[in-house]
């Protein structure tokens, strides 16, 4: 039997992934619940759902080896809607609640917020689903990252525009860009000597961008380099192809697998750079496991690249925690001792801590073209 409860609270979508044992097993089973603060609706709804599928997905995966380890894994989601403050009180509310750690936030702004507070609590925040550099810096102790930061991420961005000579560059960013995210993308740009015609800042949450698109088509850019969410960027590509914007589109990892779907509807096109392996490559060990996790759910979820992101994030987890169940009783100390040391190899996809907070610097870029596939 395979299921997910859903559970209304003080306004809030809570889910709890819960796979049921039996009564004998679930006495003798060490639970370790993990929390989750996502925006699981609002306008990066898809994308905070498919990092929780993910991370579901492991955890499933473990469970079917309950009786083996005694060791059962649950998620508890909050919906803070992609709000920073809501992040923020979910996250006081996991950590209230006695969760072992927090795992696969979405909102890296928020999730940057929250440091002290887990730091005080010695709580790890494991796979947040962002390169946001403001949780990467050397006081953030109790943060573990699955993917690459900005970082990596821009100046891989940025040496693509270099080889491919296309020096007349508009950028359109978050207006609640951290200011590490800032140095970070003008430091890769300026490594290779560019400097943008326009840089737009723009709401998250918002849906009218017409001022936006008509400043981006009067600016006559080559290419127009996203650091934003799927819902923006997918509307700023379609009224710009519509009013014949003959250049080339690029969106950051932020804008997932919401944004290669939706212009795939639409027949459009564009570069992503993507921090996980592709989600088409079967070869690739944790792509295939993924998949065959992901069928362990009742509802039948899709396969993509934000879904792969949360799925990393709930196997390392799943691999800490057996790490730490090792030396005895589960703590939340236990759990950061365990994730500071792991070095875990997925099958083509490789997480190792030891003696840093970035588990991983994976970028890949892709292409997808007007007839939904990626290529390159």
């Amino acid at each position: 039997m395979k299921r997910r409860t859903f559970l209304m609270a003080a306004g809030a979508v809570s889910s709890s992934a819960v796979w049921p044992v039996s009564a004998s097993r679930a006495s003798a089973s060490r639970v370790v619940r993990f929390g989750q603060s996502a925006s699981l609706t609002g306008g990066q709804a898809v994308y905070g759902r498919d990092v929780q599928t993910g991370i579901a997905a492991a955890f499933a995966a473990a469970n079917t080896a309950e009786a083996t380890t005694g060791v059962r894994f649950e998620l508890t989601s909050l919906d803070d809607g992609g709000v920073r403050g809501k992040c923020i009180a979910n996250a006081t509310q996991l950590l209230d609640s006695g969760v072992t750690a927090l795992i696969g936030l979405t909102n890296g702004v928020a999730a940057e917020a929250c440091v002290s507070m887990i730091d005080q609590a010695q709580l790890a925040m494991l796979g947040t689903a962002s390169g946001n550099m403001g949780l990467r810096t050397p006081g953030a102790h109790s943060v573990f990252h699955v993917r690459a930061g900005y970082d990596a991420e821009f100046k891989r961005m940025a040496n693509y525009l270099r080889d491919v000579g296309l020096q007349k560059v508009a950028l359109v960013r978050l207006a609640d860009t951290a200011p590490a995210n800032l140095e970070a993308m003008n430091n890769a740009l300026s490594s290779v000597s560019i400097n943008p015609k326009v840089a737009i800042s723009i709401d998250r949450l918002a849906t009218n961008f017409d001022s936006v698109t008509a400043e981006l088509m009067a600016a006559k850019p080559d290419c127009v380099l996203f650091v934003a969410n799927a819902g923006p960027v997918a509307t700023i590509i379609d009224q710009m192809t519509k009013a014949k914007y003959p250049g080339l589109f690029y969106a950051s990892s932020y804008a997932g697998q919401d944004l290669l779907d939706t212009l795939a509807s639409r027949h459009q096109s564009c570069v992503m750079s993507m921090v996980v392996p592709r989600p088409t490559a079967l070869g690739v060990n944790v792509v295939a496991q993924c998949r065959r996790d992901l069928a362990l759910l009742s509802d039948n979820p899709r396969m993509g690249i934000t879904t792969l992101e949360g799925y990393i994030a709930g196997r390392t987890a799943v691999d800490a925690t057996m790490a730490a169940a090792k030396a005895g009783n589960m703590t939340r100390g236990r759990m950061k001792e365990a994730l500071a040391g792991l070095r875990s190899d997925l099958g083509g996809y490789k997480v190792e801590f030891a003696g840093t907070s970035q588990g991983s610097r994976y970028v890949d870029l892709v292409t997808l073209d007007k007839y939904g596939r990626l290529v390159g």
